[in-house]
């Protein structure tokens, strides 16, 4: 199969035991502000890690876990809304996945791209929650689109 038929975020989302059921999926908010929401400089985490503590990953993917249920991030069928978590992959856009493993997102994107971080968005666009790493810490951070 050629690159441009299977590209490389194709293949990190379904390491992370993502399914993509939609390509350039309509709905999400702009990937400038969803980043800005993130990793803004005035964002306040709704949780924070510390990145050195025992059981670190275990316990961002219980935080991101709690948050995205809380916020109702999935919908009906468990769908939501991704940027691919890797380099370029704002240039992709959103993506709309669905969750196959059920559990530990962060953990599993960090052992695929290196990293816990990713930007994840209701399909209806309107909430947003994200792991991020800052300085010391991993960093859960919701957000709530008008």
């Amino acid at each position: 199969m050629r690159e441009q038929e299977n590209p490389e975020w194709l293949r990190v989302f379904g390491r992370c035991g993502l399914q993509v059921v939609g390509v350039a999926a309509a709905g999400g908010p702009s990937v400038e502000a969803a980043i800005h929401a993130a990793a803004g400089f005035d964002v306040v985490p709704v949780a924070a890690v510390p990145a050195a503590s025992p059981g670190a990953a275990e316990e961002l993917d219980r935080q991101w876990q709690h948050h995205a249920s809380a916020a109702a991030l999935h919908g009906e069928r468990g769908e939501f809304l991704m940027l691919p978590p890797l380099s370029g992959g704002s240039e992709v856009g959103w993506v709309k996945v669905r969750d196959l493993v059920g559990g530990k997102l962060p953990s599993r994107v960090g052992r695929v791209t290196g990293s816990p971080e990713f930007l994840a968005v209701s399909v209806d666009g309107r909430r947003l929650c994200a792991t991020s790493v800052e300085e010391d810490e991993y960093w859960v951070v919701l957000h709530e689109f008008s």
